[in-house]
């Protein structure tokens, strides 16, 4: 279809236009470590309260047999790949040892003020440290592995997805929600890829277009539950979501 192309591409470009001081400041080296440490924690703490509103039931629902998998000595451990301000907290049992991993430290005054608020659970340690790379956590050595909106971004969700399966134990479990690209013959897909580089720069590297239940039916899960959802929020290309869980 060359017109819906040449029209992505028209729209893009005037997104573009619209957004020049940040492909400017992209272009000086300026933008990715201001965005990284400064601006994306910011932004995201905000709309992650919107978020967690309109996501809150699909999150309960999804939590709710974490207690599950529980390891032999009964304690549950439990490791967050981009914890950010820690929402998901609220939705972890009583006596869960939580390990928090992040890429920015940005997020920090936010993640105290959510870890003094959930005391019911055992913060072990906070590591600077990205999906792909979860090299200081041993292998085998948690129960559970959690990641809400997190996929999107990380430069190699195959990679993430290995070192998720390397660091779970066997009969562990990874759950997810995440934001995906919509049906193809959709108007919301086709203001996804209108959106798509914009979006991917002021939003470090968050990528609208993913079809990340691919990327999971083709990681090694013995088990693997996938249900798609609508999570609306106002203005933003991102309502379509998977929501699940896989065991290794």
């Amino acid at each position: 279809m060359p017109e819906a192309a040449a029209s992505v591409l028209l729209l893009r470009a005037g997104l573009a236009l619209l957004a020049w001081p940040v492909y400017l400041l992209s272009f000086l080296g300026i933008w990715e470590p201001f965005c990284r440490k400064v601006f994306f924690p910011f932004v995201l703490e905000k709309l992650s309260g919107v978020h967690d509103k309109k996501s809150k039931k699909h999150k309960q629902e999804l939590f709710r047999s974490l207690p599950d998998f529980r390891g032999p000595s009964g304690e549950l451990r439990l490791l967050e790949i981009g914890t950010g301000s820690g929402s998901n907290f609220q939705f972890y049992p009583a006596g869960c040892r939580v390990t928090c991993t992040d890429i920015s430290p940005g997020f920090q005054e936010g993640l105290s003020r959510n870890m003094k608020k959930n005391q019911h659970l055992r913060f072990e340690r906070f590591l600077v440290a990205a999906g792909e790379d979860l090299a200081q956590v041993p292998s085998g050595s948690v129960d559970a592995v959690v990641s809400t909106l997190v996929l999107c971004s990380v430069r190699s969700v195959s990679g993430t997805l290995s070192e998720v399966l390397r660091v779970l134990r066997p009969g562990g479990a990874f759950y997810f929600l995440e934001h995906v690209a919509a049906e193809r013959s959709s108007w919301t897909y086709f203001w996804q890829q209108v959106c798509f580089p914009t979006w991917k720069l002021v939003f470090a590297g968050c990528c609208l277009t993913r079809e990340l239940w691919k990327n999971l039916e083709e990681a090694k899960f013995s088990e693997l539950k996938v249900q798609h959802i609508s999570v609306a929020m106002p203005w933003m290309p991102i309502e379509p979501h998977i929501v699940g869980y896989g065991v290794k």
